[in-house]
């Protein structure tokens, strides 16, 4: 029995080790598909903000001065930089060892509180790996909602958006079917909405009002860019490899507590 234990032992030993060599290839994989990304968001919402003052509400963006339109379009950009290097902080957090202030001495990008950072993983255990692989992808959902929130606030402030625009709208344009809205076909990353809003200026015999805002999809934007999808393909990839290793890893550490329970039970049997 001692020597069964042993075999397990040294299949859990094996199973680690290939397991870490796994964790690397995932976080270089996460490290260049997310600095990928960050250039594809940038990209993205310079053309969703492009689709939306010039096709959604051209005249609102006509009333602009030169100057408040070249303002506004580096204001997107600065947004669309900041939301890049925040996408790569909690890979280099990791190597920096958590430290966010040498991580951000060289940019003065400030990390946003409000979104969770993944927890580094034990990168010989499968289940903790997983569990930081998706919450790595919770936080790149968080961070394009509020790059998609922060845009529509720069726009409305700007003069484009409305001014009574409702916050909910802003806030979970994502969510909008919540607020009895229909939504409607056009360009990526943008939601165009038909919604009903009380004491609010109305379309003419409809009843409703139609809005368009930033709302941008990783899927969306993946879809749009070849790199950015082979990189996503390599990802999944990588990720079967590690259920399958973590499959064998859990029946290995099962067959382990089966043999050391029947040593303990042999161990303390006594005949009457």
């Amino acid at each position: 029995m001692a020597r069964a234990i042993e075999r397990i032992e040294q299949d859990i030993a094996a199973l680690k080790e290939t397991i870490r060599a796994i964790a690397v290839e995932l976080k270089t994989a996460y490290a260049s598909y997310l600095a990928t990304l960050g250039l594809a968001v940038r990209k993205q919402l310079i053309l969703a903000s492009y689709h939306l003052c010039t096709q959604g509400y051209p005249e609102n963006f006509l009333h602009l001065s030169l100057n408040q339109r070249q303002q506004l379009q580096q204001a997107i950009r600065k947004l669309g930089q900041l939301a890049a290097e925040q996408l790569l902080i909690y890979i280099k957090s990791e190597e920096t060892g958590g430290d966010e202030e040498n991580v951000t001495s060289s940019s003065s990008v400030t990390l946003d509180k409000s979104i969770p950072e993944p927890l580094a993983p034990d990168t010989s255990n499968p289940i903790e790996l997983a569990t930081w692989q998706q919450k790595l992808e919770e936080v790149t959902q968080e961070i394009l909602k509020k790059l998609s929130h922060d845009a529509n606030l720069l726009l409305q402030k700007a003069g484009v958006l409305p001014k009574k625009l409702p916050e909910p709208i802003l806030a979970a344009a994502a969510a909008a079917s919540e607020a009895s809205a229909e939504v409607m076909p056009g360009p990526p990353n943008l939601l165009n909405l038909v919604i009903e809003i009380e004491n609010e200026q109305q379309l003419e015999d409809s009843g409703l009002t139609q809005i368009m805002a930033i709302n941008l999809r990783l899927g969306e934007i993946e879809f749009a860019d070849v790199t950015l999808s082979s990189e996503r393909r390599q990802i999944r990839n990588i990720l079967v490899q590690l259920n399958k290793l973590g499959r064998e890893y859990q029946k290995k550490h099962r067959e382990r507590a089966i043999a050391e329970a029947e040593a303990a039970w042999r161990s303390s049997w006594f005949e009457d």
